[in-house]
């Protein structure tokens, strides 16, 4: 048996824990087992795969190049299995649903024609709709709690995903009626030099964070900051806000995303319902 069979997920787990805290005492304290078992278990694993992957030496533990490596896919390969694991309970289930994931308003309207013709196909289960916070519907399909989520290209990772384009959108900026901008017919990224711009999880720079949509359109409207979004934003914006379109912004593509290799009937059901949906409408 080669190094890359003999491996298993609770060695990768052992790895993991290490890799994030490089310290053995704090990562077996984390997985609940002695220092010595966890040593010897990453001595085993270094010498099965060939390769050194963490540096000891009295000024603590790093990670060699190799052992970067092993942490960034070993963490994806856990996830795969917990999604694996979860995927196969909720199958399994006799109240059997298809889960869909989007943010507030990121179907750009297209979801209830949709599910209008998803419903009437016989490869069809109940719909369960999560409505998630910004950015966080790639995450949900990737770790199995949602079979079939809408995304936007090109600010979600679509690696992993099998997926469908739908909708192209141009941008608008979206500012409070009372903004120096906001009587223009039309706007150039220039004209919004020197704005302050929100912030997503995860993002560095000078503008608030923001979590979600509602939270966003508070925000604009206190005049806190303003922002750029798909042309989709008007059919939910709040009084006192305005949206004027970008000419020269990027446009937002709605993709419908499911996980790669995906067998699961009604979930090719939804994208037969979204694609022929999609096409009608636009034809």
């Amino acid at each position: 048996m080669d190094g890359v069979r003999a491996v298993e997920s609770e060695d990768i787990r052992k790895f993991v824990a290490v890799a994030e805290e490089l310290h053995f005492g704090r990562a077996a304290q984390r997985l609940g087992i002695a220092q010595p078992p966890l040593s010897r278990a990453i001595r085993q694993l270094e010498q099965r795969l060939g390769v050194e992957l963490l540096i000891r030496n009295s000024r603590g533990v790093r990670l060699t190049e190799a052992g970067e490596v092993l942490l960034h896919e070993g963490r994806k390969a856990l996830d795969g299995v917990a999604a694996a694991v979860r995927r196969a309970q909720r199958a399994g289930r006799p109240d059997r649903q298809l889960v869909v994931v989007m943010k507030p308003g990121g179907d750009g309207g297209l979801l209830s024609g949709i599910l209008e013709a998803y419903e009437r196909d016989p490869d069809a289960s109940p719909v369960d709709l999560i409505i998630c916070g910004i950015g966080e519907q790639a995450g949900l399909l990737r770790d199995g709690r949602a079979d079939v989520g809408f995304l936007h290209h090109p600010h979600d990772d679509m690696s992993g995903f099998d997926t469908e384009e739908l909708l192209t959108l141009r941008s608008v900026a979206v500012l409070p009626s009372t903004h120096r901008l906001a009587r223009k017919r039309s706007l150039q990224l220039a004209d919004l030099d020197g704005e302050t711009m929100p912030r997503w999880p995860g993002m560095s720079g000078g503008g608030p964070e923001v979590r979600d949509s509602a939270q966003l359109m508070q925000l604009i409207a206190l005049g806190r900051t303003i922002a750029v979004l798909p042309e989709s934003v008007r059919t939910n914006l709040n009084t006192g806000l305005v949206a004027i379109p970008v000419l020269d912004a990027s446009p937002t593509t709605v993709v419908l995303a499911w996980p790669e290799r995906c067998r699961s009937r009604s979930v090719a059901a939804f994208v037969r319902a979204a694609t022929d949906g999609t096409r009608a409408a636009a034809s």
